[in-house]
Formats: C-alpha cells, structure tokens, sequence
C-alpha cells in the first residue's frame, strides 16, 4: 500500500489587491469580492480608500501602513494574520509595493509562511506603455528617480539606456525633469502622461524640448508618467 502523500496549505492569507489610478471604475469584480470578503484592510492613506469603500458601499477595518510608521505597525500586522484574520494590502492608486508602501510587509508575510494572492488590476506604468507607441517588448521601470543626490549620475545612466524608459515624477519636478531631459536626452522622443484615467488626462509627445513649449505655463496638477524611447530609437 502507498503512503498517502500530505500537502500542507497555508492557512492564512494576505491579498494584494490592486485600485484604480484614477477612474473609480478600473476596479475588478474580483477586487470588490476581496475587499468585502477580508476582515481587515492594509493601506496607505485611510481617507483614500474610504472613498473607494464608501463609493462601493463596503465596510471594513482600516489600518494605514506607509513609510513613517511601517516599523511600528509591521510586527501587530501580521500577527493579526496569524491569528486567522484574513488581510488585504492595497495602496491609494495602482498596484501596492510599486513605488509605494508594501515591501517589508510582504517579506514578512513570507517569513511567516503567510500565502500571498495577487488580485491584479490598474497599474499607471502599464496604462502609458499601452499608449506609447514606443516599443513595449523590453523596458525598464525606475519609478521615481533620485531627489537630489544620485539624480545627475541616475539620469547619465538612463542616457545610454537601450530599452524603453517608464519613470515617474511629481508635479513639483516635472518641469526640472523636462530640463534635465533636454541636457540629457534631447534625441529621446518622449511621451509626458497626466492624470491617467482622470477627468483631465492629458498626453504630450515629442522631443523634450517640443514637450517643454507644449506644457502649459500655468500650474501643472496631478501625477506623471514618462515613458522615454530606447536610444538610438527611430519614429
């Protein structure tokens, strides 16, 4: 007689559910289950995603995880976990740990043998690759470069870059990123998207220098993505 084979399951779960970037209805049917069916919720900013729960009329516990108090929280979270409370980890737009919060948690979760489900949705980095038209087969992610130090030795290095380039950059730097681009890259064909998914998104391509006179000159609003050409690429 064969042995019975045993496989053991984990026993406890942390979902990592991905929200809209911007439009409230880039949610999954699948999201909106999870969000309902967990105990509790890990994000970001509490405010945020009570208007994503208040809009879809779900009520949940709410506990904000972010980079000043990951230390201090990390440990109560998953012990809750461990505990038998099923989690959800989402961020305020997009996909969690992608440029945002997350990271340490999940390798905690590991650590614990806590099973990790990804609940895939909206990403901001794949929405502009999407409409590009730049070469979407090879590319890399830098997210948000270096503020100040590492900046000019980051963008030199993206310079000799030879697949396409996805980063992203707040709207106090916007403008300082199209100089640098203009020093740094001024063959580069460019796309500058913003508020994707928004009311307003908006959309400017070219060179950056053709980029920098097509930017309005009043005060730019919202979250960018850049997606920048291979070098040596041609339209």
């Amino acid at each position: 007689m064969v042995g019975a084979v045993i496989v053991f399951k984990y026993s406890m779960k942390l979902f990592i559910v991905s929200t809209p970037i911007g439009n409230l209805k880039d949610i999954s049917l699948r999201a909106l289950e999870t969000l309902k069916d967990v105990d509790f919720i890990i994000c970001e900013d509490t405010r945020v995603t009570g208007n994503l729960l208040r809009h879809y009329e779900i009520s949940k516990e709410l506990i904000s995880l972010n980079a000043f108090n990951e230390s201090q929280k990390l440990h109560s979270l998953i012990q809750k976990i461990l505990d038998g409370r099923k989690a959800a980890l989402v961020t305020d737009s997009g996909t969690p740990t992608i440029s945002d919060p997350g990271n340490r948690l999940i390798s905690e979760a590991i650590k614990n043998n806590i099973e990790l489900i990804a609940v895939p949705g909206a990403s901001a980095v794949i929405a502009a690759l999407s409409i590009s038209g730049l070469p979407t087969d090879s590319f890399v992610f830098e997210g948000f470069i270096p503020q100040k130090k590492g900046r000019q030795k980051k963008l030199q290095q993206l310079a000799n870059e030879e697949r396409t380039i996805v980063i992203y950059e707040s709207v106090y730097r916007i403008e300082k990123l199209i100089d640098e681009l203009i020093e740094y890259m001024p063959e580069r064909y460019i796309v500058v998207c913003r508020e994707l998914t928004k009311k307003f998104e908006e959309c400017w391509r070219g060179y950056p220098k053709e980029i920098k006179d097509q930017l309005p000159k009043k005060v730019i609003k919202g979250e960018f993505v850049i997606v920048i050409s291979p070098k040596n690429w041609k339209q």
